[in-house]
């Protein structure tokens, strides 16, 4: 798992508003599974409960507390007291449930999510959604197992997911992350099988694809430490993604223009691109800054020739993928895709990259002769 931002040891940092709840690195996986059919923003505050929300006035009246510490960022104390809620209803309440998964993914709390789709089993009323909850609960064993590392939990997931396919057996999602935990069990050929499926029935915009596919070619990958898997268009209208930055070295440079340390850090980054031009390597820059006209300008005034994102504020999709809580934080992404470090303010990170630079290069001068046809592009700078 990544190091907790802003620790006592870090130099001067711009730091995210405290959270009571204690944040955690999970795979993006993790957050489908725990955002699917989930409603995690309150639609209002009538007196009168919606479809799914608990129908006893007191649980009702704990169910909008809950989304009050949720939208404050106690997520403890909101995941608490959607459980408190369900319970208030008798135990009836699949949109407190839906919640309280969600935010137990979110912070890490993987047997609390265990124990809440087991509890909402019962409730399911149809094939599809019983599939759904399995695959909570398969999720979940996943994601124990991973922290955990036993062997165990892996297996109790392969079963799960098993069962939600046989009873929906059109969730692709499903076979992904089967594939996953077979590569944890080092079931390889049994995991390039469930990739092969996922591809096979996956949206062709699913942002899964690009990894399912890597996954396939190399089952062992899954059960690396991994970089999320994303797709953006950079500043200059390119279109690149994680994955299809394979075979290069990546510096991910979290920054936004109204923090000092990252004003202060912005030569190094700038001559760390500059000094790394035209090998495997790739920075990409991604702004916390909610103002695009005033990011722009900036990264313009400033000749960041490299690749630039703006993901917006704190709780932007990449930024929460990475878990960034103070700025600049950086990453270093192997050319597999590896997730090897987490650097907040530091600029001693030059050494380590020319070394994974190096391996790149000898990977790919160690591979047989390509045609043009067959090199992609990667999207690099």
């Amino acid at each position: 798992m990544s190091r907790r931002a802003g620790s006592k040891s870090s130099p001067k940092l711009a730091t995210r508003p405290a959270l009571r709840s204690s944040q955690r690195f999970v795979s993006r996986v993790a957050l489908v599974a725990a955002l699917l059919l989930a409603s995690t923003v309150m639609r209002g505050a009538p007196d009168q409960a919606k479809p799914g929300e608990p129908t006893d006035p007191k649980a009702l009246k704990t169910f909008k507390g809950a989304a009050v510490w949720e939208k404050q960022g106690d997520l403890i104390a909101a995941l608490d007291d959607y459980r408190k809620a369900n319970k208030q209803d008798g135990g009836h309440c699949p949109e407190c449930l839906s919640r309280a998964y969600s935010l137990a993914i979110k912070i890490g709390a993987y047997k609390d999510a265990l124990s809440i789709a087991q509890d909402w089993l019962p409730l399911a009323d149809t094939d599809a959604s019983r599939a759904a909850i399995h695959f909570r609960v398969g999720a979940a064993l996943q994601s124990e197992g991973a922290h955990e590392k036993k062997d165990q939990l892996f297996s109790e997931s392969c079963d799960e997911l098993k069962a939600a396919l046989s009873l929906d057996p059109s969730f692709a999602v499903a076979h992904y992350v089967w594939g996953e935990s077979l590569s944890h069990l080092h079931q390889d050929d049994a995991a390039r099988v469930q990739f092969n499926a996922f591809l096979a029935q996956a949206a062709a915009d699913s942002s899964l694809r690009e990894r399912a596919a890597r996954y396939a070619d190399r089952p062992e990958l899954a059960r690396a430490r991994m970089a999320p898997p994303f797709a953006v268009t950079t500043i200059d209208g390119r279109h690149i993604s994680m994955d299809s930055l394979a075979g290069k070295v990546v510096l991910l440079d979290f920054w936004a223009t109204w923090c000092g340390p990252c004003r202060e850090a912005l030569p190094h980054v700038r001559d760390l691109a500059r000094k790394f031009q035209g090998q495997p390597f790739v920075v990409l820059s991604v702004s916390l800054d909610d103002d695009d006209a005033k990011w722009k300008d900036f990264v313009n005034k400033n000749e960041m020739t490299w690749l630039q994102y703006r993901d917006g504020r704190w709780t932007g999709p990449i930024a929460t993928d990475f878990d960034v809580t103070a700025i600049p934080a950086t990453f270093s992404i192997d050319a597999d895709g590896v997730l090897e470090d987490q650097h907040v303010g530091d600029e001693n990170i030059e050494g380590k990259l020319k070394k994974m630079i190096a391996h790149a290069v000898e990977v790919e001068n160690s591979k047989p002769t390509r045609s043009p046809t067959q090199s992609g592009s990667g999207g690099g700078d």
